[in-house]
């Protein structure tokens, strides 16, 4: 659905050069909710403004729903008119909200339908429609000084939808929210992907907002995606570094002559009680460490780190034991994972 290919975006200021995205190669699926993870400065905005090119990239392509946005872009009257129209089916959510104060929240969501040239009366409806459906339908003649934060969040989601859109880009939409009211919009975005189809791209720096709701994740670094991927082929990559960020263990061995394991699970393994049948098997006192367990797209999924009785090479049958049950295993030396864990 949407498809970045080789995209970079130079700023120029003041003959300085600044590289916000550098060949940046990106795949969304149709109907799912990816999330791209990452520090600021990292590109994350440059980004998800370039997919829409409210941004025009430097070089590089965006493909959406089939259409290559790049070759719309600067060609003329015809092109703009048809990059407009193109515009129209991406939805776009902000982190400030960005309503007109002097409007109702009836106005505000139909203000992309005004644009569109359609009747009052068929404005009216759609955005009645659409303020029900984000749960506001009784404040369609409130102002957005009147409403709460996660109030004027659902009616520029609200908006966002207005033009019936394909695709939804969120930048940052919860990071100026409580956690409660995070939430909340979270739940709205992903019942809204199922509802309705929706492809959904967000980016955040919150690790929680890509374990609450994403299908898939990508973290980006110094305007480069060095890591992507659905959650589920991120838990089962050794060294995942957004593996260790969205299920953070900790511990280290209690003596020398002890084994560290950490233990991946996700799919049917996270239901099965894995580590007390090691310990039953093969008569062993285990000790947890440390351990993170979450629900990641209605499955229960997290990292354990447990200490084993005994030097590695007196552990390798038990080891053997935790990857035949699918689970993934990384042995720790210390509190460095080895890459020989890999299952």
């Amino acid at each position: 659905m949407i498809t970045t290919s080789g995209l970079t975006k130079v700023y120029r200021s003041r003959g300085r050069e600044v590289t916000a995205l550098d060949g940046v190669d990106l795949h969304v699926r149709e109907g799912e909710v990816y999330g791209v993870i990452g520090q600021s400065g990292a590109g994350k905005s440059s980004l998800i403004r370039c997919v829409n090119l409210l941004e025009r990239p430097t070089s590089g392509t965006v493909t959406v729903a089939g259409q290559d946005l790049t070759a719309l872009a600067g060609r003329g009257p015809r092109a703009g008119k048809e990059l407009r129209q193109a515009r129209s089916r991406i939805g776009m959510v902000f982190q400030h909200f960005n309503l007109l104060s002097t409007r109702t929240v009836q106005d505000n969501v139909e203000l992309p339908l005004e644009i569109l040239g359609k009747s009052g009366k068929e404005r009216s409806a759609k955005a009645l429609e659409l303020l029900d459906l984000v749960g506001l339908a009784d404040k369609a003649k409130s102002y957005p000084a009147q409403l709460s934060g996660g109030q004027k969040q659902r009616v520029g989601i609200a908006r966002a939808l207005a033009g019936d859109p394909k695709v939804l880009l969120s930048d940052e939409a919860t990071s100026a929210l409580d956690p409660e009211t995070t939430r909340s919009i979270l739940q709205l975005l992903r019942d809204l992907n199922r509802q309705l189809g929706l492809t959904v791209l967000l980016i955040t720096h919150e690790m929680d907002v890509v374990k609450s709701i994403c299908d898939s994740a990508a973290l980006m670094e110094s305007g480069r995606i060095v890591e992507s991927g659905t959650v589920s082929e991120l838990l089962a990559t050794p060294d995942s570094e957004l593996a260790a960020a969205l299920f953070p263990v900790t511990g280290e061995r209690t003596a020398e002559d002890r084994t560290v394991v950490d233990v991946t699970f996700h799919g049917e393994a996270a239901t099965q009680p894995v580590i007390s049948q090691l310990s039953r098997t093969y008569n062993i006192d285990i000790s947890i460490l440390g351990a993170a367990i979450d629900t990641v797209g209605g499955l229960q999924v997290g990292r354990m780190r447990i200490e084993l009785p005994g030097r590695y090479e007196d552990n390798v049958v038990p080891v053997g034991f935790l990857r035949e049950q699918g689970l993934q295993i990384d042995v720790v030396d210390g509190s460095e994972p080895v890459k020989e864990g890999a299952r």
